[in-house]
């Protein structure tokens, strides 16, 4: 490829190489020198929140697993192990009508005698499901009427 000299471009071409701007790279002509401030500012900022919750992220993952592995749990499986833990417990299984959350004249139906019932009253008594006061209250409401 060569190069044209000044001298050597004929004089009705001329104007057209006049307005070039020298030190311009290609693709830049007519655009303007830089973004706006706001925007330099908008992504300054957006970059410095976008590493600060990058890193508390990272942290917060670093510290769980670190306490897992010094309790002895495998991080990785630790939440499963405590769903199949819950899943086993005591708190999951099925309510029975031995619960003391089940009153006294729900576990008996009401064609049952009033012997059959102050037996009731008196086997929760003996397990300890309801106190002396509360055995005194039933059996006077199931003799009373």
């Amino acid at each position: 490829m060569t190069c044209l000299r000044a001298e050597t471009i004929p004089p009705e071409l001329e104007h057209l190489f006049t307005d070039v701007e020298i030190g311009r790279t290609s693709g830049t002509a007519g655009m303007s020198d830089g973004l706006p401030a706001y925007l330099v500012v908008f992504l300054v900022l957006f970059g410095l929140a976008f590493v600060a919750a990058l890193t508390l992220i990272v942290v917060s993952g670093v510290r769980n697993y670190r306490l897992a592995k010094a309790r002895g749990y495998d991080p990785l499986t630790m939440e499963t192990e405590m769903a199949a833990r819950l899943m086993d417990s005591q708190l999951m299984q099925p309510a029975t009508p031995t619960d003391a959350t089940t009153a006294p004249s729900a576990t008996t139906a009401p064609s049952a005698t009033t012997e059959e019932r102050l037996a009731e009253i008196d086997s929760l008594h003996e397990r300890g499901v309801i106190t002396a006061d509360e055995r005194a209250a039933a059996r006077a409401k199931i003799l009373g009427g």
